[in-house]
C-alpha cells in the first residue's frame, strides 16, 4: 500500500508460487508459463469488466464488493519476461484493458532498458548526500552492492554515475572485491557486464580490478584477504569464510550501501532472525546498528526489515525505505497502463492509427520517465524537509498517527512505528520520528487525502482539468483532448495527482492541521490549496528550491521552503475561512489571480521604504548564496504577495482597487505596529496544541485588525481612485462579500488605471500615493492607540515573548481599530 500512494489507483499486491511438483514435466519454465496462464486467466474471470463503457460483473460470481475493474499485472523476479503471457490471455478473454493488463511487455515500457527503476533510487541518494553537502554525480563514492550486473536494478544503479567506486558486491554466487577500483576501467567493464545476457561476477575481467582485488565463489572454504581488503573491511584476519565477508561487506565504513537484490540483509538488534521471514540469508544478516555506510539506497525491495532502518537512522544512517527508493518502476508501470487507456479510446474514436499507438510510445519514453522522476525528487524532498524540523514537529506528526489509528487507516505495529509510551519520551527529549518513520507517515497521508476526495466532488471541478492534462506526456493532451476528458480513471489520477501535490509541497501533517482548526472536510483543504497556490505559484517557487543543487546551502533551502509553506497554510486557512469549506476553484483562481496579476509587478512600489529595503537585501543575501535571482526574488517577495487575498476583498467591499488596498495594508502594517507583532507572534512556542491554538487564533485576530484597518482607509479614497467596471463585489464561493456594497459604483478587485482609454489594466502608483497618503491620516488621527502598540513593542523585546505580552498587544491593535472607527 506504502509503494502505490503515488500510483492510479491505489491498491494492493498479490502473488504467484508455483509448487515443486510443476517441475516434475520434461520442461520446467514451459510448466510454470503454463501454470501462471491459468492463473491469470482465472483471476480475469473473477474480475469486473467494462464493455462500451459500462460495468460488466463475471458471470456466475456472487459479488459482495463494490464494482471494480481495474485490475493489473506488474511482472516481478521470476514472472519478469511474462509480461506477454498476460496480455495473451487478457486480449484472448476480451478484458477490457486489452494489452494494458501487463505493462513492460513487448509493446509497452521496458523498466530494464529505460533503467528506471534504479534511476529513481539513485534520485534518493541524490537527496541522501546533498543533505551532506556531497554532489552524488560528482563525488567518488565507495559502495557497496548486493546483486550483480545482469540485474535490472543493481546493474542499471550501477551505472547512475561513472563516478562510483564499487569497492565490493555479492549475490547468490560471488563475492566481488575490488577495494582500490580505477574509476574508468570499472566502469567500463560494469557497463560491459549490464549488456551480456546472464551475466554474473565470474565473467568480470579480472585484469581491471585494482590493487588487492579478487571474485570469489560463494561456495570457497576461505576468502583470504589481501592488505587492501583488510583496511576495506577493517577486520585484522587473514582469511573469512564467504559468509564473514559478506557481513563485513554489509557492515563496511563506506558512503553507499546499494541495495539491487533480494533478500533481507539488514534487520534490528531487536528483532530474530526468525522475525524476518528470509531464513536462506540469516547467516548473512547484521543489524542496523552495525552498518557503517553514510547512506542506504534501496532498489530491491525488503532489503531491510524496517525496524532495522530505523535503528540505522535513528544512529545517524541516511536512509528512506524501499517503497519510497524503488517506487519509480510501479510509477511507471502506472502511467503505461493510463496511457494505453487513452490511446485505446483514441483508437475507437477514429483519432489514432491502430499501427501508429506503438511507435507513439516510444516516442514518449523519455517524457514519461520525466514525469516518474519528478515524483521520486519531490518524495525525497518532502522526506528532507520533514527530517529537518522533526524534532519541533513530533507533537504534530504523534497527533496524525493517533488520527490515522482513529480512521480505522493505520496499524503502527504493523508498520513498526513508535507507541504512545516511547512517543511521549521523544517529545520529552525533542526526538522527533526517524525519517522511515516519516516515510511511512508520508505514504499514508496521501493514502488518505486521496481517499477523501475521490468520495468528494473535488476532482470534478473544471479547474483541475490542467492536473488531469499534467499527468500525461507531450503530445497526448494536446492531440486527444476529448479522450483526455472521457479517461475511465480521471477522477482518480486528478485526485491522485492533487494528494501528491498537498502532501509533497504542504508537509505530512498539512491536511490533518487545517481539518482539526477550521473544521473542514480534507477535499475543502485539497481545493483551498489549490486555490492559494495558482494565485501565489507556490508548487513553481518549491521545485525550485528542490532542484537548485548543491550549489546552495541547504539550510538556506530548508528554510525558504518552510517559510514559503507557513505563507502558503496562511492562504489556504483565508480561503477555507472565506469560503465556509465551499471552495469554488474556478471562480476563487479567476478572482484572486486577477489581482495578484495586477498587484505583483508593483509590489515594491506599494510598501514603505523599510518593507522594500527589507525584501531587496533579503533578495540578494539569496542570489549571493546561489539561488537564481527569480528564484530569490519571488522567495523574498512571497510574505508580502500573501496578502494579496485580504487586498481584493476589501477592494470589492469598498470600491477601490486591489493596488489601493494592498498599499494600505502595507503600510498600515508599517506604522501601526501589526509587523513586529506577527513577527513577535511568530516567536511564541506552539509545541502544545493549547498553545498552538491560542498562537493561531491570536494570529487570526491580527489579520481581521489588519484587514478592518485596511478597509476603514480604502473607504476614504476618492472614487478616481478605483473606477472600474464589475458590478457586485462577492466572495469566492458566490456568495457577497461581508460589508459589500454590492452596487459596482466604485469600481473592481483589479487595479484600472483611470487615465488610460483602453480600459486595461496595470498597477497605478498614483493610486497607491493616495492610498499611502490616507493611511498616514489615520495613523495621525490613531497616534495614542499606536503609541500603547509601541511601549508593548518595548517590553516584549526580541527574545521568546510570553502569551500575556502578546494577548495584551493583540488587544491593543483591536482598539486601534475600533478607535479608528469612532474617529
Amino acid at each position: 500500500m506504502v509503494k502505490n500512494a503515488v500510483i492510479v489507483p491505489v491498491g494492493a499486491k498479490g502473488g504467484f508460487v508455483v509448487k515443486p511438483a510443476a517441475f516434475t514435466t520434461a520442461s520446467g519454465e514451459e510448466a510454470v508459463r503454463r501454470c501462471y496462464r491459468r492463473f491469470v486467466s482465472a483471476l480475469l474471470r473473477l474480475t469486473d469488466d467494462r464493455r462500451g463503457g459500462a460495468l460488466r460483473r463475471p458471470a456466475g460470481v456472487v459479488c459482495r464488493d463494490d464494482p471494480d475493474p481495474y485490475l493489473v499485472v506488474a511482472a516481478d523476479k521470476g514472472t519478469a519476461t511474462f509480461s506477454d503471457l498476460a496480455n495473451e490471455v487478457s486480449l484472448s478473454l476480451g478484458y477490457w484493458l486489452g494489452d494494458a493488463f501487463a505493462s513492460g511487455g513487448s509493446s509497452g515500457y521496458d523498466h530494464k532498458a529505460m533503467g528506471i527503476t534504479a534511476r529513481g533510487a539513485w534520485e534518493s541518494v541524490r537527496g541522501h548526500f546533498r543533505e551532506l553537502g556531497i554532489d552524488a554525480d560528482a563525488a567518488v563514492l565507495r559502495t557497496v552492492g548486493i546483486g550483480d550486473m545482469s540485474g535490472d536494478v543493481f546493474g542499471n544503479g550501477m551505472l547512475c554515475s561513472q563516478r562510483i567506486a564499487l569497492v565490493g558486491a555479492f549475490d547468490h554466487r560471488h563475492v566481488f572485491l575490488d577495494p582500490q577500483p580505477d574509476l574508468e576501467r570499472s566502469y567500463a567493464e560494469r557497463l560491459r557486464l549490464a549488456g551480456l545476457a546472464r551475466s554474473s561476477w565470474g565473467d568480470y575481467d579480472p585484469r581491471t580490478l585494482g590493487p588487492g582485488g579478487g571474485i570469489f565463489p560463494r561456495s570457497a572454504k576461505a576468502i583470504v584477504l589481501t592488505d587492501e581488503v583488510r583496511e576495506l573491511l577493517g577486520v585484522e584476519a587473514a582469511t573469512l569464510t564467504p559468509e564473514e565477508t559478506i557481513r563485513a561487506l554489509l557492515s563496511a565504513p563506506v558512503d553507499l550501501l546499494w541495495n539491487g537484490g533480494v533478500g533481507t540483509y539488514v534487520k534490528a538488534s531487536s528483532e530474530r532472525h526468525a522475525d524476518v521471514g528470509d531464513r536462506a540469508n540469516d547467516r548473512l544478516r547484521v543489524d542496523g546498528s552495525e552498518l557503517r555506510c553514510r547512506v542506504v539506497a534501496e532498489g530491491g525491495n525488503l532489503g531491510l526489515t524496517q525496524r532495522g532502518r530505523i535503528e540505522f537512522a535513528r544512529r545517524g544512517g541516511r536512509v528512506n525505505t524501499d517503497a519510497i527508493d524503488n517506487s519509480a518502476g510501479v510509477d511507471c508501470s502506472d502511467h503505461e497502463v493510463n496511457i494505453k487507456i487513452l490511446l485505446a479510446g483514441a483508437i475507437t474514436s477514429g483519432a489514432l492509427e491502430p499501427g501508429a499507438r506503438d511507435g507513439l510510445l516510444e516516442e514518449m519514453t523519455e517524457d514519461v520517465a520525466r514525469h516518474v522522476l519528478a515524483h521520486n525528487r519531490r518524495q525525497v524532498w518532502a522526506l528532507t524537509l520533514a527530517s529537518a524540523h522533526a524534532g519541533e514537529a513530533v507533537g504534530a506528526h504523534r497527533r496524525l498517527v493517533a488520527e490515522l489509528e482513529r480512521q480505522g487507516r493505520l496499524d503502527r505495529e504493523v508498520e513498526a512505528l513508535p507507541g504512545e509510551k516511547e512517543l511521549a519520551a521523544r517529545v520529552a527529549s525533542g526526538e522527533g520520528f526517524a525519517r522511515p518513520e516519516l516515510a511511512v507517515l508520508l505514504a499514508y497521508a496521501k493514502i488518505a487525502l486521496f481517499e477523501e476526495l475521490v468520495a468528494s466532488a473535488v476532482p470534478d471541478s473544471p479547474a483541475l482539468a490542467s492536473e488531469l492534462e499534467r499527468y500525461f506526456p507531450a503530445p497526448l493532451p494536446e492531440r486527444f483532448p476529448g479522450e483526455l476528458d472521457e479517461h475511465p480513471l480521471r477522477r482518480q489520477i486528478i485526485a491522485t495527482r492533487l494528494a501528491n501535490l498537498v502532501v509533497d509541497h504542504g508537509g505530512l501533517t498539512f491536511v490533518n492541521r487545517l481539518v482539526r482548526d477550521t473544521g473542514c472536510h480534507p477535499a475543502a483543504v485539497a481545493a483551498a490549496y489549490v486555490v492559494a497556490d495558482r494565485v501565489l505559484g507556490f508548487e513553481e517557487l518549491v521545485d525550485a528550491f528542490e532542484s537548485a543543487g548543491v550549489g546552495v546551502p541547504l539550510e538556506t533551502l530548508i528554510t525558504e521552503t518552510l517559510g514559503a509553506r507557513h505563507v502558503m497554510e496562511g492562504a489556504v486557512r483565508w480561503v477555507l475561512r472565506l469560503s465556509g469549506g465551499q471552495v469554488d476553484i474556478p471562480r476563487m483562481v479567476e478572482r484572486y489571480r486577477r489581482g495578484a496579476d495586477v498587484v505583483g509587478p508593483a509590489l515594491l512600489e506599494l510598501l514603505t521604504p523599510e518593507q522594500r529595503r527589507a525584501i531587496e537585501a533579503r533578495s540578494e543575501a539569496l542570489r549571493s548564496l546561489g539561488l537564481a535571482e527569480p528564484v530569490a526574488r519571488a522567495s523574498a517577495r512571497l510574505q508580502r504577495a500573501g496578502a494579496i487575498f485580504d487586498a481584493v476583498e476589501v477592494a470589492h467591499e469598498q470600491g477601490c482597487n486591489a493596488v489601493a488596498a494592498m498599499a494600505t495594508y502595507h503600510v498600515l502594517g508599517s506604522l501601526v505596529g501589526i509587523d513586529w507583532l506577527r513577527e513577535a507572534l511568530q516567536r511564541l512556542p506552539d509545541e502544545q496544541l493549547a498553545d498552538h491554538r491560542a498562537k493561531l487564533a491570536l494570529s487570526d485576530e491580527v489579520d481581521r485588525c489588519q484587514r478592518d484597518l485596511t478597509a476603514q482607509v480604502c473607504a476614504t479614497l476618492e472614487p478616481a481612485a478605483g473606477a472600474g467596471g464589475e458590478s457586485g463585489a462577492r466572495s469566492g464561493d458566490g456568495e457577497r462579500a461581508p460589508g459589500s456594497r454590492g452596487d459596482g459604483a466604485r469600481g473592481d478587485s483589479v487595479a484600472r488605471d483611470p487615465s488610460r482609454g483602453d480600459g486595461g489594466t496595470r498597477a497605478s502608483v498614483d493610486v497607491a500615493a493616495a492610498a499611502v497618503g490616507a493611511t498616514h491620516r489615520l495613523a495621525g488621527e490613531r497616534a495614542a492607540g499606536i503609541e500603547r502598540l509601541g511601549r508593548l513593542r518595548d517590553d516584549i523585546g526580541s527574545a521568546t515573548p510570553r502569551l500575556a505580552d502578546v494577548v495584551a498587544a493583540v488587544g491593543a491593535l483591536r482598539s486601534v481599530v475600533t478607535g479608528a472607527r469612532a474617529g
